[in-house]
C-alpha cells in the first residue's frame, strides 16, 4: 500500500508491520468485519419477521396454519445449529437448482439423483460457472442470511409467542367490548404491548446471533474467523514476502476484543430500548421508573 513496501526484505520494525498490515489479504480481513455487520443488520429483522410469522401462525384459529407454526418452531429449535447449517444450505441450494432445472431443461431425460451425485443441466446451476466471482460470493451470502433467519426465526417465534400470551387477557376483552374485531385487537392492542415482554428474550437471542456469526465459515463465506486463521497461521504461502511465526493467538485475541466490545455496545443499546418500552407500562420496569420519578 505504501511506496516503501516494494521490497519487504529491506524492512524492519514498525515499517515492516505497517506494510504487513496493509496487504491485500489484510484488506480482505478488514472487509470481512463489514460482512459480519451486514449479516447481522439483514438477518436480525429477517429473523424477527420469520419469528413474528411463526408466532402468529401458532396462535391461528386455522388448525393447519397453527400446526405449521408450532411445527416450525419445535423442529428448527430441536435440531443442533451446526447440523442444520451443514445440511440445510446444501438442501436449499439443491432445491433452487431443481426448480430452475424444471423450468430451463424440461427435456432432460437423465435422473437428477445419480447415487450420491445431484446433477442438473448447466443452465440450472446456481450461480452459473461463467458468473463473476462477486456473484458467487453474493449467492453464498444470500444462502447464509436465509439460513440464519430461518434458524433464529424459530427461536424468535417462541419468544414472541410467549410475549403475546403475556399481554393481559383483560386488554383483549376490553377491545372486544369496544367492538373491535379480532384482527383490530391483535394489531392495535396485542402487538404494541407484547414487545415489552418479548425484549428480554429477543435481547438474549441477539447476543446468541452475534456469537453465531463464526458459523459463516461453515457456509463457505470468508468471514473474520476464516481470515484470522489463514493470516495468523504459518502453514500457508499467503505471506511468502512477510514470513512470521504462528500468530493465531494475536488474531483471535483481536476477535475476542471485537466481540466483547460489540456485545457491550449491544447491551447498552438494549437497556435504553427497554427503558423506552417500559415507560408508562404496568410492568416491573414501568413501576420502577414511576417510583424513581416520584
Amino acid at each position: 500500500m505504501f511506496s516503501y513496501c516494494t521490497d519487504p526484505s529491506t524492512l524492519e520494525g514498525l515499517t515492516w508491520l505497517s506494510c504487513y498490515l496493509t496487504t491485500g489479504k489484510h484488506m480482505s480481513f478488514y472487509i470481512s468485519f463489514i460482512t459480519v455487520l451486514v449479516l447481522l443488520a439483514i438477518t436480525a429483522p429477517t429473523a424477527l419477521l420469520f419469528g413474528f410469522g411463526g408466532a402468529t401462525a401458532a396462535r391461528s384459529r386455522i388448525a393447519p396454519l397453527r400446526w405449521f407454526g408450532k411445527g416450525y418452531t419445535a423442529i428448527v429449535r430441536g435440531v443442533p445449529d451446526i447440523a442444520f447449517f451443514l445440511f440445510f444450505v446444501i438442501a436449499l441450494d439443491q432445491a433452487f437448482e431443481w426448480l430452475r432445472h424444471q423450468v430451463k431443461c424440461p427435456d432432460w431425460e437423465e435422473p437428477i439423483r445419480q447415487g450420491n451425485d445431484f446433477i442438473v443441466c448447466q443452465a440450472a446451476k446456481l450461480p452459473l460457472s461463467t458468473a463473476p466471482q462477486w456473484v458467487h460470493e453474493t449467492y453464498g451470502f444470500f444462502l447464509a442470511v436465509l439460513t440464519f433467519a430461518i434458524v433464529f426465526g424459530a427461536f424468535a417465534a417462541n419468544v414472541l409467542y410467549g410475549a403475546m400470551n403475556a399481554v393481559p387477557h383483560a386488554q383483549m376483552e376490553t377491545a372486544d367490548a369496544y367492538g373491535m374485531s379480532h384482527r383490530q385487537a391483535f394489531w392495535r392492542i396485542m402487538v404494541p404491548q407484547m414487545w415489552v415482554y418479548a425484549l428480554p428474550g429477543l435481547s438474549n437471542l441477539w447476543m446468541v446471533l452475534i456469537k453465531a456469526t463464526p458459523l459463516l465459515f461453515l457456509l463457505g463465506v470468508e468471514d473474520i474467523v476464516y481470515w484470522a486463521r489463514e493470516l495468523g497461521g504459518t502453514k500457508n504461502a499467503r505471506f511468502t514476502d512477510y514470513p512470521h511465526g504462528d500468530w493465531r493467538l494475536y488474531y483471535f485475541t483481536f476477535l475476542l476484543i471485537f466481540y466483547l466490545a460489540f456485545t457491550r455496545v449491544s447491551e447498552i443499546a438494549l437497556e435504553r430500548l427497554m427503558k423506552k418500552l417500559t415507560h408508562g407500562q404496568a410492568t416491573t420496569g414501568g413501576e420502577a421508573q414511576r417510583k424513581a420519578a416520584a
